[in-house]
């Protein structure tokens, strides 16, 4: 798992929210948290980590460790 993989699962686990809705509150899909999460999509765009990171609240930078 990359560093931003598990940077996203640590906070939303954290929040205790599934990963279906972090995709819905970032607007992105169920499939893409995941990949992250398990590496299979190890570069995530900008816009996808800002996304995420407003979902959970974070700076972009939070996720990148």
């Amino acid at each position: 798992m990359s560093k931003i993989g598990k940077n996203i699962k640590s906070l939303r686990e954290k929040l205790g929210i599934s990963q279906d809705r972090l995709s819905k509150l970032a607007d992105i899909s169920s499939n893409t948290v995941a990949k992250l999460e398990l590496n299979d999509s190890p570069n995530p765009t900008i816009e996808t980590l800002q996304k995420i990171a407003k979902a959970l609240n974070v700076k972009v930078d939070d996720l990148l460790g």
